[in-house]
């Protein structure tokens, strides 16, 4: 009997792995046995996930809660299993597919269903990912078309700014001293400066 060990991913920091991590536990997975990791299922440049597939051994099983938690791109998903299973020979069960278990031995039918089933949940995971990207895609020229500014907003200058300002364009003094008398950054005066010129040019 080789080890089982469960897989959680979640996308970013902010999801929550709870209901990934419930389902190890009531399979039987042991505490210490579980890797999670918080990345992107674009790829498997992912450092815990590489690290567990590299110490699966003859015997081992990989536990899933979906086949979307072990990837989204078809291609990878499909070498990843074949990785696993046929150079690793460590078994795969994906929880919510029991189709997906290759603990079981099946005869060539249900082989040849179990893959149809793998290589069409393969391609709904990179789809679904890419639906995601466009949406979000979509969303920010949206809002860029309705004026929404997307980065660290600019700070006001100081109350002294425009005295200087037009000391500066007037070269009374240089950039540097007029930043440093606004107690600003050389660049931050400039684009402050820029800034307060083209909103006047447009009133």
């Amino acid at each position: 009997m080789g080890n089982t060990y469960g897989y959680v991913r979640v996308s970013t920091q902010e999801q929550n792995e709870i209901r990934q991590l419930n389902a190890m536990r009531d399979f039987g997975v042991r505490e210490t046995h579980i890797i999670i990791e918080k990345l992107s299922g674009k790829d498997f440049k992912r450092p815990r996930y590489q690290g567990l597939v590299r110490n699966l051994r003859r015997g081992d099983v990989l536990v899933v809660k979906s086949i979307d938690r072990l990837g989204r791109n078809y291609t990878e998903i499909l070498d990843q299993w074949t990785l696993i299973t046929k150079k690793r020979e460590a078994a795969i069960v994906v929880l919510d597919m029991p189709l997906l278990d290759t603990r079981q031995s099946r005869d060539l039918t249900g082989t040849l269903i179990s893959d149809i089933v793998l290589q069409l949940l393969s391609y709904v995971a990179q789809t679904e990912r890419e639906n995601i990207r466009q949406q979000q895609m979509e969303g920010i020229a949206a809002a860029k078309a309705r004026g929404v500014h997307f980065g660290p907003r600019a700070q006001a200058p100081p109350e002294n700014f425009e005295v200087f300002r037009q000391a500066w364009r007037a070269k009374q003094m240089t950039l540097c001293e007029a930043a440093d008398a606004c107690g600003m950054l050389k660049s931050s005066f400039y684009d402050a400066a820029l800034r307060t010129e083209t909103a006047g040019k447009r009133m």
